[in-house]
């Protein structure tokens, strides 16, 4: 996702690929080709109306306008079952996760954009200071390069979140109406017309899986057009998605995480987990509380957090992150997503460095 639905996304888990853990990422489903018959079209409903009268009035929007485009926004039964978290009981596996991105036909494509626009990823990483790796495995594991972007007409999308929410898990009405005002003034903005855009069944939109509200903060004009475009310029993908990390967060030159053997004490451990993914520990607390970093963590200067990934009934998998690693999870809140990132990322890298090499020789 950016913003993509940071603050939904930070309740959700990992499940499988392209999947938060709880839901699928944005992009990663697409519509079904004909909704049930429960569906319907929102026309003039009451709440519908007061509400793009409010939009209206703080966006400084002809209320004709919104009013007529709401009117037209359908609820999509099939948005509502995707939002809902997994059955309860479903095991996290990092192991089945990481190879549902870091397989042939995502590593053949990545390649191919890494080649591509390598021009456009050099220039982002001057600006931002966001390594070619990072936002080549952002893109990849989001959208598989611009191939899965989402088919839902993002206006069902949200109107179905933001009006009728599902009962059965935390509601999240208010997020989801604040990104359909947010998407009204995009499409005001930018000229989109808001019965064509298309995305993911949360309203996340573009290669890069942008929220409106991330699309409205977030994206640059990289290549000088005087437009942004996320789904059919590449350059304006790659700028926005370094821009989103290094608003987030991301220091120049920093790396993602160290390899750590976690305590042996379930004591220690536990008080090393505790706060999550969040960076809190300087690498002297880590070797307190029983955590083995590695030679290169530690010497490392920064706040770390231990970074746990289930592996179903095997053994977990452990990292110390760093801050850039927390920058990774500001676009999807999950340490499973940010190390498929890396790992897509990482692998694409070495691919083209080798073929850089036969090249060369």
């Amino acid at each position: 996702m950016p913003h993509t639905l940071d603050s939904f996304r930070r309740r959700l888990c990992i499940l499988g690929a392209g999947m938060l853990v709880g839901t699928t990422m944005p992009g990663t489903v697409l519509a079904q080709a004909t909704e049930p018959p429960d569906s319907f079209v929102y026309g003039e409903r009451d709440d519908v109306m007061a509400f793009a009268l409010e939009v209206a009035q703080r966006q400084n929007l002809d209320p004709g306008w919104v009013r007529r485009t709401l009117a037209q926004a359908r609820y999509l039964p099939s948005v509502a079952r995707l939002i809902m978290p997994p059955p309860a009981g479903t095991a996290k596996n990092w192991a089945a996760y990481r190879a549902r991105f870091v397989e042939p036909r995502r590593l053949r494509a990545g390649l191919e954009f890494r080649k591509a626009h390598a021009k456009w990823l050099a220039q982002a990483e001057e600006m931002y200071g966001v390594p070619p790796e990072i936002v080549v495995g952002i893109v990849g594991v989001e959208t598989l390069y611009g191939r899965h972007m989402g088919s839902f007409r993002v206006l069902d999308a949200l109107a179905t979140l933001g009006f009728d929410f599902p009962s059965g898990r935390s509601d999240r009405s208010a997020f989801f109406r604040a990104e359909l005002e947010q998407f009204l003034l995009l499409c005001h903005s930018e000229g989109h017309d808001p019965l064509e855009l298309r995305g993911s069944y949360a309203g996340a939109m573009g290669m890069p899986q942008f929220m409106p509200s991330s699309w409205n903060r977030y994206a640059v004009d990289f290549d000088g057009d005087g437009r942004v475009d996320l789904h059919r310029s590449p350059a304006d993908v790659i700028g926005s998605v370094a821009h989103y990390l290094a608003e987030h967060g991301w220091q120049r030159g920093e790396p993602t995480h160290f390899e750590v053997a976690a305590p042996v004490d379930t004591a220690d451990r536990a008080y090393l987990l505790q706060p999550d993914i969040v960076p809190s520990f300087t690498a002297e607390e880590f070797a307190t509380r029983g955590a083995s970093l590695s030679e290169e963590g530690r010497g490392y200067g920064g706040l770390l957090a231990l970074v746990e990934l289930q592996n179903g009934d095997a053994a977990p998998s452990y990292a110390a992150g760093t801050g850039n690693f927390y920058a990774i999870t500001r676009y999807n809140w999950s340490s499973y997503y940010a190390m498929a990132v890396i790992d897509l990322g990482r692998a694409v890298e070495a691919l083209h460095g080798s073929r850089a090499v036969s090249t060369a020789r």
